[in-house]
């Protein structure tokens, strides 16, 4: 499989790793966007938020709470920090490998519900 994340979960492709269990693999984003964006992905390949099903949903209720510890790590969870996961080329993915975006450090500027 040609996946930029699977390499990067596989060390064929260096990362500045910031957490990694059995399941979820977390890494600074190489073009930030905030003072903290790590990216939280799956071990396992899932191609998007439409590949999660009730044998692997699990894996995302581990991802939240790895974001809820880094976040706590990286000093942004009194503040407030955002988790975004993009799903399909209109939405914005650009890489097919199911990942979420923490986000924080700085107060962020779009307002959503």
């Amino acid at each position: 499989m040609d996946c930029l994340f699977c390499k990067i979960v596989n060390g064929e492709i260096p990362s500045t790793k910031v957490y990694e269990d059995e399941t979820v693999y977390a890494f600074k984003d190489i073009n930030p966007v905030a003072p903290v964006h790590v990216l939280i992905i799956p071990k396992q390949h899932l191609s998007s938020i439409n590949d999660v099903n009730a044998e692997n949903s699990a894996v995302i209720a581990h991802i939240y709470e790895v974001a809820a510890k880094l976040a706590k790590e990286f000093g942004i969870s009194e503040n407030g920090y955002r988790m975004v996961s993009n799903c399909g080329a209109d939405a914005g993915q650009t890489v097919f490998h199911l990942h979420f975006h923490l986000l924080g450090g700085k107060k962020l500027n779009i307002k959503m519900c």
